[in-house]
């Protein structure tokens, strides 16, 4: 009976600090939904303020000693919170846009994230040593990708996607694919020799990069390839449409788990699977599954990222890390503004010269796929709030099991959190005014080039025209593709989906969806 009633303690234990936080949640929830008319604040920033406060009562109940319900974990965010959230920005993106604008998005989202880093870490390596930190060269260059991962969900929320289609898709799409290139280039960076570092080492990492992210991406769409011929061919929804939202979910998962398993990107590998999933195997299912996956995901990925921030917010109280942190309160004030700063200056450095290219290679007649100077500016702002993947690969350099026995550390952990906290409480309070001066509602709406539909449609190449029409057409495609190589790609691309791709995996022809 003594052993039996130790375990039911045990069990107990465990229980309550879980029931406390989802208790909290489902408050948060509610809260954020009685602010939703407002539009001065997201869910984001509704959980970090709620965090704060239950962090502070918690404190004030144990008497100084924590203010933690639960003890972080980066394994339990890689593995649990984050594939439903990135597995949902996928199949939830307005693939036509993201796809037109791919090249631009891949700008930002991925040469971006080695500009931003390279100077972030040029800044703490020469800034840091000032404040008596004592940091190993492998601590700086995880820095760089740290305080790299964006989180553009607030400017998102007040941009109106069908006025401003352009900006909204570059924003949303750099967000996502800026996170999953953070994480790739972090762990590149945990595999590397820093005995050395020289040109090949530099080498390295890039030839690194590419690998992850590549191998990542052909996983992630052979696992929404496989799921669109396995319901296309089994047709669950005949017997269950339960059976063919399990399986969307579970084969999701599985390309996560594998792409974790194969130490590759597994961020990338959900996020290319949902994309692919809503593209062919959301059309081959009946149509309740597809009202019920649309909701299903979304709110798995809603709950995540709320649990994610609520956390953030009990965490910045943690009295342990603070006593752990040596700086003097000056100190601290400069380290947290000299951060602050070489983010801004490193999200200034690419987004205006790679706006400028983005521009050269998106020639258009309308010139409606063109960057204004607004527009960049939107875009700058937009990544300079830090969020989820930020605080998660802190923890994971910083710390072992969200604990950390080394100062410096200690000091790199709490600076972290106040840099979420500032940029996402004070730039999100900012970012309405910013958006409504520079971006009215109902003005300035961008449109799509004027294109002929029917052209979109014509194939690449004809068996039923002659070899002199198909020589004709290819010449007038290479003519395109030198004076508007992005679009031209794009026009190719949904030529070669319409006539290959969709009768074997399943979805409407272009003409029919928009996709």
């Amino acid at each position: 009976m003594e052993a039996l009633w130790e375990n039911l303690s045990g069990t107990h234990q465990q229980v309550v600090p879980i029931t406390v936080f989802v208790a909290v949640l489902c408050f948060c929830l509610v809260i954020g939904h009685l602010l939703e008319e407002n539009r001065w604040v997201n869910e984001s920033i509704t959980a970090l303020i709620i965090g704060c406060v239950t962090g502070t009562i918690i404190l004030l109940i144990s008497k100084g000693k924590s203010s933690h319900i639960l003890r972080f974990d980066e394994e339990l965010f890689f593995i649990y919170l984050l594939p439903p959230i990135i597995f949902n920005a996928g199949f939830q993106v307005k693939k036509k846009q993201f796809f037109h604008n791919f090249f631009t998005i891949m700008l930002f989202g991925v040469i971006g994230v080695f500009i931003s880093s390279f100077i972030i870490i040029a800044g703490s390596y020469l800034l840091f040593p000032k404040f008596d930190l004592d940091l190993k060269p492998r601590d700086y260059l995880a820095i760089g990708t740290i305080f790299s991962s964006t989180d553009t969900v607030c400017t998102l929320q007040f941009l109106h996607q069908e006025e401003t289609p352009l900006l909204y898709s570059l924003i949303f799409g750099e967000g996502v694919v800026n996170d999953a290139t953070s994480v790739v280039l972090f762990n590149a960076i945990q595999k590397l020799d820093i005995s050395r570092i020289d040109i090949w080492t530099v080498l390295q990492v890039f030839v690194d990069f590419l690998y992850l992210f590549s191998t990542s991406t052909a996983l992630g769409v052979a696992a929404g390839l496989l799921t669109a011929i396995v319901l296309k061919g089994l047709y669950f929804g005949s017997h269950s449409s339960i059976r063919e939202i399990s399986l969307m979910v579970l084969i999701a998962y599985l390309s996560y788990m594998l792409a974790e398993l194969l130490s590759l990107s597994g961020i990338l590998t959900v996020f290319f699977s949902g994309i692919f999933m809503s593209h062919y195997a959301w059309h081959n299912v009946t149509d309740s599954s597809r009202i019920t996956t649309k909701h299903v995901f979304a709110m798995m990925s809603f709950i995540a990222e709320a649990f994610i921030f609520l956390y953030v917010g009990t965490d910045a109280l943690d009295i342990e890390k603070w006593k752990m942190n040596k700086l003097s309160v000056w100190n601290s004030i400069g380290m947290y503004s000299s951060v602050m700063l070489m983010i801004m200056l490193g999200r200034a450095a690419f987004v205006f010269p790679l706006a400028a290219v983005s521009n050269c290679l998106n020639r258009s007649p309308t010139g409606s796929s063109s960057l204004q100077f607004k527009h960049q500016i939107i875009i700058w702002w937009a990544g300079l709030m830090r969020g989820a993947v930020s605080i998660a690969l802190a923890f994971k350099q910083f710390t072992q099991m969200g604990v950390t026995l080394d100062p410096a550390h200690a000091t790199l952990v709490t600076t972290t959190i106040i840099i979420v906290l500032f940029s996402t409480i004070v730039f999100g309070f900012l970012t309405r005014p910013l958006v409504s001066y520079l971006v009215p509602h109902s003005a300035n709406i961008d449109r799509e080039s004027s294109v002929n539909k029917e052209d979109m449609m014509l194939p690449l190449l004809s068996t039923g025209e002659s070899a002199s029409s198909n020589l004709l057409r290819a010449k007038e495609s290479l003519s395109m593709l030198i004076e508007r190589p992005v679009y031209t790609i794009h026009s190719f691309w949904r030529r070669f989906d319409d006539t290959y791709m969709r009768p074997i995996f399943g979805g409407p022809r272009s003409s029919q969806s928009a996709c």
